[in-house]
C-alpha cells in the first residue's frame, strides 16, 4: 500500500508525506515523525497506524482534537480521500494514487483569520492557507514566536510555519 498525507502551502505548492512506517506520529514534539511546530498542535497530537492492511487515525489526547471529514474523532478507520485536520493543517489521505485530483482546503480558523465566519464549515474547495514541513526545528519556531511577541507583533502561525518550511527547503537545495 502506498499511502501519503498531502497538503498544500499557501503558494499552492503540494507537499506529500509518505506513510511508509507502520506508525506515523504527528505533533509538535521532537520525537514526532511529522513535526508541526504550532501552539494549536499538541506535542503528541495523533498517530496514523497501518494495521492488517487498514489505515487508522488515533487522537492522543490532544487539546484541540483531531478531525476526519469535519468530525472530531478519538480513533477510527481512514480511507482514500479523507480530510484529516490537525490544528490549522489539513491533510488529504491519498492511497495508491487515489484520489488522483486533490484540492487544497481551508480550516475554520484560517477563514476566521481572513475575516470569515469561524464557525463556518470547512470549505473543501477553497484555496489553502495551511502548510507545514517535516522535521522543522521546534526551537527555531519557538524563537520566532518569542521574538515577534517581544516586538509586540501578532504571530501568524501559518506564516511562521511556511517561513520555516522555506528555510528548510533552501537548506536541502544547498545540500544537493
Amino acid at each position: 500500500m502506498d499511502a501519503k498525507l498531502v497538503f498544500f502551502k499557501s503558494s499552492g505548492q503540494r507537499k506529500d508525506f509518505s506513510l511508509a512506517n507502520p506508525v506515523t506520529l504527528i505533533g509538535r514534539g521532537e520525537d514526532c515523525d511529522l513535526r508541526i511546530p504550532l501552539a494549536d498542535i499538541s506535542r503528541r497530537h495523533c498517530e496514523v497506524r497501518l494495521e492488517e492492511g487498514q489505515l487508522k487515525v488515533t487522537d492522543l489526547g490532544s487539546a484541540n482534537g483531531t478531525y476526519v471529514n469535519n468530525e472530531r474523532v478519538t480513533s477510527g478507520p481512514l480511507k482514500a480521500g479523507d480530510r484529516i485536520v490537525v490544528g490549522p493543517v489539513v491533510f488529504t489521505l491519498q492511497v495508491d494514487g487515489e484520489p488522483a485530483d486533490i484540492k487544497p482546503v481551508k480550516t475554520r480558523g484560517q477563514m476566521a483569520a481572513e475575516g470569515g465566519d469561524r464557525d463556518a464549515v470547512v470549505d473543501l474547495e477553497a484555496d489553502v492557507m495551511g502548510a507545514g514541513e517535516e522535521f522543522i526545528d521546534l526551537d527555531e519556531a519557538d524563537a520566532l514566536a518569542a521574538s515577534a511577541a517581544a516586538a509586540g507583533d501578532e504571530v501568524d502561525p501559518i506564516s511562521a510555519l511556511e517561513a520555516l518550511a522555506a528555510d528548510s527547503e533552501e537548506e536541502e537545495e544547498k545540500k544537493d
